[in-house]
């Protein structure tokens, strides 16, 4: 049945019409479904990666009814539904609508808002009020429904990480303001807080319009002509340029508890510089698992030896190997939510933020219960930075079994992320500086990447200890 179902087929109740531009964008979501070897697969965009505790619930009633029963966490924060009906469009669309993921048919592909996992949380500003404002204008663009699900709205706190993502519309927390960044140039407009959502929605709209006869998917697409007039007539409408270079590393949260004081800005103000779809993986963080990476888990005593309690915490944040989560894991951590701050927040690194508060004796008892279920709960895990493209068997075009790969091959937490692909696609690689492994017909290629940089490769054949080896010697590379 799969096979006479079209890439990115739309569902019944799907907006439709003809793609806008050239070859049409394939990029999945909820009312138009990707075909993979697994079956179709569905794409909720979560803007901000904020779910309440209810619509926590909804998406894994969603995943058990219509799928495979799992999460998967992208490199946007947003989930995937894997092992779907080709004809369950109709229902998943409904549940979906009715739990208030799907607010517009029309939009539900331009919804790609990343955010400060831990914006509030930890001394840093708030931007919930932000983040929601953006998200009603957009749906209420009608141009906006134009936008491809490829471009990109960032809400950056101050400190960098997600302005570190490269997205197409940066707005960046600045005091009593924001700093508007367009594309990855190192430019930025300053403007009222107040006005920053709106300002972030024209430029999306003065990106469309650009790009009509160019035929790009996002602002880096533009011809460099095209993208300098683009971030001209932006920059006409908000005032004077200031320089601000782009972080080129993407920091996450790290696991464990963060309270109000922990906020580190990773771009100073003076202006000096500092995306997939997971399967399943054969080893819990923090404890022993059988070597079947398909097989069922069976946890041991934790690696790590427990920590002193802090006497309170904001916020609890956990990493999820590869981004794959299981119904027990979802339930525990929506459970979590519902005890505490009411909410999770999906990071684009494929971690969960679990917003508190919570007693020193609360943070503990609840990161204990996190990592007993097979979440990452401290840095010092293994599977810390590690990430992997679906891979065989879910992926046609894959060559290789790199979510078991990664697995086998684990180590010490290395300096830098690393990052498993099976074809030269690198669905959901992150960004920044990071160790690109990719599968090829004679084994395997790895790569040092900083931003838009790329050291010259070199090529471990078919053998699993070298390949560790490398892997682990180019994670530990020094600055």
């Amino acid at each position: 049945m799969l096979a006479a179902m079209p890439d990115s087929a739309p569902s019944p109740l799907s907006a439709g019409g003809p793609a806008l531009r050239d070859g049409g964008d394939a990029c999945p979501g909820t009312l138009r479904l990707h075909r993979a070897d697994d079956g179709a697969l569905a794409r909720v965009r979560v803007p901000g990666g904020v779910l309440s505790a209810d619509r926590a619930e909804a998406l894994l009633a969603a995943a058990g009814r219509f799928g495979d029963g799992e999460l998967h966490l992208t490199s946007r924060g947003n989930v995937q539904l894997r092992g779907l009906g080709a004809e369950c469009g109709g229902g998943l669309a409904e549940l979906l609508a009715d739990a208030g993921l799907l607010p517009s048919a029309a939009h539900e592909r331009a919804r790609n808002i990343v955010a400060s996992p831990l914006a509030g949380l930890d001394g840093s500003p708030a931007l919930g009020e932000r983040l929601a404002e953006l998200d009603a204008l957009v749906c209420a663009s009608a141009a906006a429904a134009s936008l491809s699900g490829r471009f990109l709205f960032a809400l950056d706190d101050g400190r960098g990480d997600v302005d570190a993502l490269g997205a197409d519309v940066t707005l960046i927390a600045d005091g009593d303001a924001f700093l508007l960044r367009i594309g990855p140039g190192d430019e930025v407009f300053r403007i009222p807080a107040a006005e920053g959502p709106r300002a972030a929605l024209r430029a999306a709209e003065a990106f469309l319009r650009a790009a009509r006869d160019a035929g790009a998917w996002r602002v880096k697409d533009l011809p460099d002509p095209v993208r300098s007039e683009l971030v001209r007539a932006v920059g006409a409408a908000a005032g004077p340029a200031e320089h601000r270079p782009r972080p080129r590393t993407a920091k996450a949260p790290e696991p464990g508890t963060h309270g109000p004081g922990d906020a580190v800005e990773t771009t100073p103000r003076s202006g000096a510089a500092p995306e997939t779809t997971p399967g399943s993986t054969d080893a819990l963080p923090g404890a022993h698992r059988h070597a079947n990476p398909h097989g069922p888990a069976h946890t041991a005593a934790p690696d790590n030896p427990p920590q002193a309690p802090p006497a309170s915490a904001a916020a609890l944040a956990v990493d999820v190997p590869l981004g794959r989560l299981t119904p027990g894991q979802w339930r525990l951590l929506t459970a979590t939510a519902r005890r505490y701050g009411g909410e999770l927040r999906l990071t684009p690194w494929r971690g969960i933020v679990v917003p508190g508060p919570f007693t020193g004796a609360e943070a503990a008892d609840a990161l204990g219960a996190l990592a007993a279920a097979g979440l990452i709960t401290s840095p010092d895990s293994p599977w810390t930075g590690v990430g992997a493209c679906i891979g065989r068997p879910g992926c046609a075009k894959s060559l290789a079994d790199v979510r078991a790969e990664a697995g086998a091959a684990l180590g010490p937490a290395g300096r830098l992320p690393v990052y498993w692909s099976g074809c030269e696609r690198r669905c959901g690689h992150p960004h920044g500086e990071w160790i690109d492994v990719v599968a090829t017909p004679d084994g395997h290629r790895i790569s040092y990447v900083r931003g838009e940089r790329r050291d010259p490769p070199a090529t471990v054949r078919d053998d699993p200890a070298a390949l560790a080896a490398a892997v682990a010697a180019a994670r530990a590379r020094a600055l």
